[in-house]
Formats: structure tokens, C-alpha cells, sequence
């Protein structure tokens, strides 16, 4: 490694490691890069730091921002609970059930997983505890299923992930369905053995055909939101770019003047907070394109990847330092920054290794989903153990169980691509 490198990695670590904002560290790095290591003038990252906020391909990540937002703030999030639990509510650990469906419901509506630990998880986990769940069980699967809000589409990783290398953001959308239901039927099937033989927690009685009919009555506005948002994609009526804003203006319509849950001064909160957010987004992009702008002028994704194809010879190899890699990763840094930064570096790589480009977008987005689940920096972590003022070392344990379900469900869709890559191949004809 040249001397100036390792002067920079200990920058890097050293401006995290100081709990400097992650989004600050990437963009002093990359300034002292160039500036002191390169004889590039240093306005090219003035330029490319404006240009990384220019893009088009972001409007879809801040207007699912807005519509997840508006879902928190209204009524949209109970309705759909209601449904997941008259759907399963009434199984052994039905109600656990019901809260990782609609982790799944959300998570196609929202992409975001930090959202999905807000609105499902808070409302979720008193709930169980009410019904005499174990309050350890209870944290672990309402921490570890809002993973579904990024894998499910759409996923505000995933359209980072697309825009980076390019790729049919929706085949990566196609990519995440079977997967999510995957999580889903694991999670279910785990709480059902784990409650099946025990009577000391309260089990949903069995909804009648009227409960059944009501609850589906009652949410059936929102149910229609991911309807509208994949039915209009994958029919060719809209791009994802358009569906994000027809989803917002779907949920301020169904919010304001069907479910009358919101009022105008809401609206106004519920849209300063989303820019205020889509802010804090457009800033970590820019600080991780200063950085990702210094690695591409001295040519370190070609370097790595010289280095990886002559010491490892076989794709499987790769996959399994790739994924024990960004596991790492996960625990230190969110997923945006290591989506954005970690992206170009990994790409030319994946061309080496004959690694198909979507299959890699949906292990990298699983990979660094749980990291939110994992110390010392999972914010999913922190945000669980506010809720339910629990300490992290208790969070944690709770999680275990269901970071081993999520770990085994990862190595089966490293080595399983096709069972990824068939609703792309089915839907869009992609072929790599």
C-alpha cells in the first residue's frame, strides 16, 4: 500500500472513529486526496459534488421519502395492520406474524428500513407485549423485519444501487420480491413452531367472514398503494421516477379526503420533514461522491480489482469474502454511503467474475439491511432500544435469533442467482 493511501485511510477511520458525521469524514477525505496527492485542480469535486445533487434519477428516492411520511402520519400503517393481523393473527405467534407482514406491506409502499422500525415497530411491539408476548422475542422480530423496506421494492438502496451502475431499476425492483417473501414465510413459520405448544401469551381468536370483510373494507385504500405503485411500473404506465410522485399524491388524497386522518397543517409538517430528510440525503450523496471522485482518479477500483482476480480464482470464493466484507461494513457505516461508495469499486469485479449485476444489487442491499440489525452502529439497534428503553447489549441479544434466519436466507440467495433473477427473466425477458 503507498504511503498516502494508508495517510488517507487513517483520515477516513480516524473522522469516523471521532464520531465525525460519516458524510464529512468521505468529503474531507476526498478533498485532502486531491488536493495534496493528485495534480488534478481541486474544482473538480466542487463540480462533481454539484452534479451528484443534480440527478434526476434522485426525485424517486425523495418522493418515496414524502410517501412513506405521509403513511406515518395518517392512518394508512393501522389499516394495514389490521389487515395482516385478521390474515394470520389468529395462528400460534399469529400476531408476530402479522407484524412482519406488515413490516412486508410497508416496506413496499416506504423502501426505507428506518422508517419501517418507526411505524410498524412502534406500534407493533406494545402491542405483543399486551398480548403477554416475551418482551426479548418481541424486540428481536419487530427489529429485525423492517430488512423488508429495503428489500421489498421499491428500495431507496436499490435506486442508489441503479444509479451507480446503471442497471434496469426495475429488474433490481423484480430482484427483491421472492426474497422478501422468502424473510417473510422464515420469520412466520419461526414464531409459529416457537408458540406452537405454548398458552402463556394471548392468541387471536379466529376472525369471522364480517371481521374478515371489514378489515379488508377498512383498508383497501391502502392496500391499493403498492397496486398502483408495481401495477403502474411493470404495466409501462409510468416510470419508477413517476410512480413515487403518483404514490405521494395517492396518499395525500386517500389520507386527507377518504380516511379524513390528516388536515392540512399536517400536511405542511408531514412535507417540510420529508425535505428536511431528502436533505440529509442529498448531503451524504455528495460527501460519498467527493470521496467515490478521488478513488476514480487514481484508478483504485482497477487496482482492487487486479489484485482480488489474481489471488481468487473462483466466483463462489469472491462471494464469500464479498459478503463477510459487507457485513463488516454494515456494522460502521449506513447503507446509503456504502451503497454509493463501495458500488464502482465492486463492479469492475463483478464483470471479472462473470457475477451477474443485479444478483449482486440485491446481496449488497441484504448484506447492508443487516447491518442496521448489528453493533456497535445498527441504527435500528438504537432506534428499538429508545422505544422500549432497553440498552443495546439487550437489543442485541434479542436480535440474534433472527440475524441467524437472515444469515442463512443470504447464503441461500448467494448461491441460488436463478431463483433471484427469475420474475427479471419471467417479466422483463433480462438476460445478462
Amino acid at each position: 500500500m503507498e504511503a498516502h493511501y494508508l495517510i488517507l485511510l487513517l483520515v477516513l477511520i480516524g473522522g469516523l472513529g471521532a464520531t465525525v458525521p460519516v458524510f464529512m469524514a468521505l468529503f474531507f477525505t476526498g478533498v485532502v486526496g486531491v488536493a495534496f496527492f493528485t495534480d488534478v485542480p481541486l474544482m473538480i469535486q466542487a463540480q462533481a459534488l454539484f452534479r451528484s445533487m443534480d440527478n434526476f434519477a434522485l426525485v424517486v428516492v425523495l418522493f418515496f421519502i414524502l410517501c412513506g411520511n405521509i403513511m406515518t402520519a395518517g392512518s394508512i400503517v393501522d389499516r394495514l395492520i389490521k389487515v395482516a393481523n385478521v390474515t394470520v393473527g389468529w395462528m400460534p405467534g399469529g400476531l408476530a406474524m402479522a407484524g412482519v407482514l406488515g413490516c412486508g406491506l410497508f416496506g413496499a409502499i416506504a423502501g426505507s428500513t428506518v422508517a419501517t422500525v418507526v411505524a410498524i415497530g412502534g406500534f407493533m411491539i406494545p402491542a405483543l407485549m399486551e398480548n403477554r408476548y416475551e418482551e426479548r422475542f418481541a424486540i428481536g422480530i419487530m427489529t429485525t423485519s423492517p430488512i423488508l423496506g429495503i428489500v421489498i421494492p421499491p428500495s431507496i438502496s436499490m435506486i442508489l444501487y441503479s444509479m451507480v451502475t446503471h442497471c434496469s431499476l426495475e429488474g433490481l425492483f423484480l430482484t427483491g420480491f421472492l426474497p422478501g417473501i422468502l424473510i417473510i414465510t422464515a420469520f412466520s413459520v419461526y414464531s409459529f413452531l416457537y408458540f406452537r405448544k405454548r398458552t402463556d401469551y394471548v392468541r387471536t381468536p379466529i376472525p369471522t367472514s364480517r371481521e374478515f370483510l371489514q378489515a379488508f373494507k377498512e383498508g383497501f385504500w391502502s392496500l391499493m398503494l403498492p397496486v398502483i405503485i408495481f401495477g403502474g411500473i411493470f404495466s409501462g404506465a409510468f416510470t419508477a421516477n413517476e410512480a413515487a410522485v403518483v404514490a405521494s399524491v395517492y396518499a395525500f388524497i386517500v389520507e386527507i379526503f377518504i380516511h379524513r386522518a390528516i388536515g392540512w397543517r399536517e400536511v405542511f409538517r408531514v412535507t417540510v420533514n420529508s425535505a428536511i430528510t431528502s436533505a440529509t440525503l442529498l448531503i451524504i450523496v455528495a460527501g460519498a461522491t467527493v470521496f467515490g471522485k478521488y478513488l476514480t482518479l487514481e484508478a483504485i477500483p482497477a487496482k482492487i480489482t487486479s489484485a482480488v482476480v489474481a489471488n481468487v480464482t473462483q466466483p463462489w470464493v469472491f462471494l464469500v469474502i464479498i459478503n463477510v466484507l459487507l457485513l463488516i461494513v454494515g456494522m460502521f457505516m449506513d447503507i446509503i454511503s456504502a451503497t454509493l461508495i463501495l458500488t464502482p469499486i465492486f463492479l469492475p469485479i463483478l464483470y471479472e467474475f462473470g457475477i451477474d449485476v443485479l444478483h449482486f444489487g440485491l446481496l449488497m442491499t441484504i448484506n447492508l439491511g443487516i447491518g442496521y440489525v448489528t453493533p456497535p452502529m445498527g441504527v435500528s439497534l438504537y432506534i428499538t432500544g429508545a422505544m422500549t428503553n432497553r440498552d443495546i447489549v439487550y437489543v442485541t441479544r434479542a436480535v440474534l435469533p433472527f440475524i441467524a434466519i437472515q444469515l442463512v436466507i443470504l447464503a441461500l440467495l448467494t448461491y441460488w442467482p436463478g431463483f433471484v433473477l427469475w420474475l427479471p427473466r419471467t417479466f422483463l425477458g433480462y438476460s445478462p
